[in-house]
């Protein structure tokens, strides 16, 4: 088997790691401080952070592609290659609902790293299978190296992003989500070999470099231009927030110092519920379920926002898990190192009170 000799344009592979970098910036800003938004605004911020991040990872790979230097022609098939930018898309927005939607632990952030190193995989080696003219040939090690790679250092930009939401985190985050990509693709490329075909594979439509470029410029374009409308918001809304929301704050706190309310959600509309009503606050992932006696709503705040804007006007942490208003809490039950509190005739389930938490309650019941 004749192995074709090949290079890469050197200003392409730079632009490459850019086109990386700058989208991994892109989709970890864009799924940022969720915790305050609506469902619905969850949802939409999570599709196009997957597709930021997907798009960045099939940009990245088709601008490397088109500084590759074969001595013959090739072309690409079209179905192959959405296929792969699809892949790419799907696999990244999968990562992306299990950070957003379900308890954020360190199996989740492990899952959702592997997952996002799988779909870089996914999307380079069905990628490569596109070429038309031209067949891609692979070792072993290189495959396994790469894998290994992808996998490695997208757990790692993950986990720094996800550990603490910050800024420092997501730019450290990017930087390991843009070499991952980047460099994924690079080791994979250095242990594959090309070899001529005299006939083209047909599966889909057949398309030149030409307009590849076309196609990935425009995927460049919209992900720099959707970086720059995210590079906005870390000043302005910032600004605008510290102007607009404390004054809000202040005049709550002066009305209703003891009676401030809950931003909650029911059958997609906001309400507002004001803390006397509440019975008790229930953790649900990285959200929130607040109870009355008669109606129970979807919050945004999670457990730790919950205690530190309701312990101050009385209510009590009994559980990792609980927070309840001792007003309406009817009776507590001690059962050897645990307890419960209950409500009345409400049709409302017992509290767990936890072993470390029986102390305060016994005090704050007594």
């Amino acid at each position: 088997m004749d192995f074709l000799e090949f290079g890469h344009n050197p200003w392409l592979v730079a632009v490459s790691l850019i086109v990386a970098l700058v989208a991994g910036a892109t989709g970890l800003s864009l799924t940022r401080d969720l915790s305050e938004r609506s469902l619905s605004q969850r949802r939409l911020a999570i599709a196009l952070g997957a597709i930021a991040l997907g798009g960045g990872i099939w940009s990245m790979h088709f601008v490397a592609m088109l500084g590759l230097k074969l001595p013959i022609l090739f072309y690409y098939d079209a179905a192959i290659t959405l296929a792969s930018a699809l892949i790419a898309i799907l696999m990244v927005a999968l990562a992306l609902v299990l950070l957003h939607f379900m308890d954020r632990s360190r199996v989740i952030i492990v899952a959702a790293g592997a997952i996002v190193g799988a779909g870089i995989l996914a999307m380079h080696y069905v990628g490569m299978a596109g070429m038309q003219l031209c067949k891609p040939v692979y070792t072993v090690s290189g495959v396994l190296g790469s894998s290994a790679l992808a996998i490695i250092l997208c757990i790692l930009a993950i986990g720094i992003a996800y550990n603490v939401r910050s800024n420092k985190t997501i730019l450290i985050g990017t930087l390991c989500f843009g070499a991952a990509v980047f460099s994924v693709h690079f080791l994979a490329m250095a242990s594959t070999n090309f070899v001529a075909l005299e006939t083209i594979r047909e599966f889909g439509p057949v398309i030149s470099n030409e307009v590849m470029a076309i196609g990935v410029i425009l995927s460049s374009f919209v992900i720099f231009g959707a970086f720059l409308w995210v590079g906005t918001t870390y000043l302005v809304p910032a600004q605008a927030s510290a102007s607009d929301e404390e004054p809000v704050e202040e005049t709550l706190t002066q009305e209703l110092p003891t009676a401030p309310r809950i931003p909650c959600e029911r059958d997609g509309g906001k309400v507002f519920v004001a803390a006397t009503d509440v019975a008790f606050v229930r953790a649900d992932g990285h959200y929130t379920q607040v109870y009355t006696l008669n109606e129970k709503y979807f919050c945004v705040w999670p457990i730790t926002e919950a205690v530190k804007r309701l312990e101050p006007t009385g209510f009590l942490r009994v559980h990792r898990s609980y927070i309840v208003n001792p007003k309406r809490v009817t009776r507590f039950e001690r059962t050897k190192d645990k307890g419960q509190c209950s409500f009345g005739e409400a049709d409302l389930p017992p509290v767990p009170v936890s072993r470390s938490n029986l102390k305060a309650a016994q005090t704050a019941f007594g």
